[in-house]
Formats: C-alpha cells, structure tokens, sequence
C-alpha cells in the first residue's frame, strides 16, 4: 500500500455516498440521544422551565428534540467528513 504517488487525485465520491456519509450516522447518533436524554428528561417538564406559554405536546417535544439533536450530531459529522477530505485537492502549488 503505501503513500499515493505526489500527482494522484483520488477520485470524487457522487453526491448521494457523500450525503448519506453524514445523514446515516448522523440520524443513528441522534435517535440514540433522543433516547438517552428523554429517558430522564420529560418533555412537558422541559416545556413548563423553558417555554410555558407555547402550547406544545409531549410527542411535538420528542420530535423537536430528535431534531436538535440530528443538527448537533449532522454538525460533527459534517465537520468531520470536512477535516478528512484528501489532501490532494488543497495542497497545489501557489501560481
């Protein structure tokens, strides 16, 4: 195996490989979070501390916390996929 050659570009992965890179794990992360955090925390409790005058249901307060953390945890991933992008493509010379 080894290091690539200096002039070897990997090639470009389609859009949907890159997409599901970061939504798969990230859509796993979340739904284990959600269950974590709901498993002690009530929505409707959360709701009464937070916003007490918005009328909102115990399943809107799961769905919105599946959401945030779906962001939070799409975030890393992005970032992630972001830092290990190859090297090839952005060490070039200045011209």
């Amino acid at each position: 195996m080894g290091t690539p050659a200096p002039g070897f570009d990997h090639p470009p992965r389609p859009l949907a490989q890159r997409i599901g890179a970061i939504a798969w794990p990230s859509f796993f992360a979340a739904g284990v979070a959600t269950m974590v955090f709901f498993a002690f925390v009530d929505p409707l409790a959360l709701r009464d501390m937070t916003f007490p005058s918005l009328p909102l249901t115990r399943e809107l307060g799961y769905t919105v916390g599946f959401f945030m953390f779906w962001l939070a945890t799409a975030s890393s991933s992005l970032f992630t996929w972001w830092l290990l992008r190859p090297a090839s493509r952005f060490n070039r010379a200045l011209r």
